[in-house]
């Protein structure tokens, strides 16, 4: 085996890895598979940590990390796919990450690890073991990438301050119930 070859290898075992981690967390959102709270449970998770409203959330969040895990699985449309699961998780990185950083305390490491490995095959690519190989790379070009993470990046941005302002204006009626 080449080096290159080596690289091939590597590529696939974080595609397939990372993926299939992603399309199962979005498994649950969508369908409850896996002991998920589908759409109806995910969504009232959602609401109340949020993001409204909390059926669409739920389908959105669940269709990055099912959609996006998949296609980072098969190395398909790979720079759309990690832009898609790297957004997620910076959604999920953000409901965290007032936990502080480590996972066992409720932070926001296992989220923003898969972000960033999402990340990085997008920025990277899938390499020869690919469905974006076998096909030419049609859906894998490098001006796509910047392109994915553009919309990805103000699509997150939007929700992001959406929930923000959500969570302030909900912490600003709970002050003034107080002093009534």
């Amino acid at each position: 085996m080449t080096c290159y070859d080596r690289r091939d290898l590597g590529l696939l075992l974080l595609r397939l890895g990372t993926g299939g981690v992603l399309a199962a967390h979005g498994t649950q959102k969508l369908f409850g598979w896996f002991g998920g709270g589908g759409i109806e449970g995910t969504g009232q998770f959602m609401e109340a940590i949020g993001y409204a409203p909390g059926r669409t959330s739920a389908t959105m969040a669940g269709l990055a990390e099912a959609g996006g895990g998949t296609l980072l699985a098969l190395g398909l449309a790979t720079p759309a796919a990690g832009a898609a699961a790297a957004g997620a998780m910076a959604g999920a990185s953000a409901v965290h990450a007032p936990n502080g950083f480590f996972n066992q305390e409720g932070g926001f490491e296992y989220a923003a690890s898969l972000g960033l490995t999402a990340a990085g095959l997008a920025v990277t690519g899938p390499g020869r073991l690919s469905l974006d190989h076998l096909l030419g790379h049609t859906a894998d070009r490098s001006w796509m990438v910047p392109a994915a993470f553009g919309a990805m990046a103000a699509a997150t941005a939007v929700m992001l301050g959406a929930r923000n302002r959500r969570l302030r204006k909900a912490r600003e009626g709970e002050q003034e119930a107080l002093f009534d």
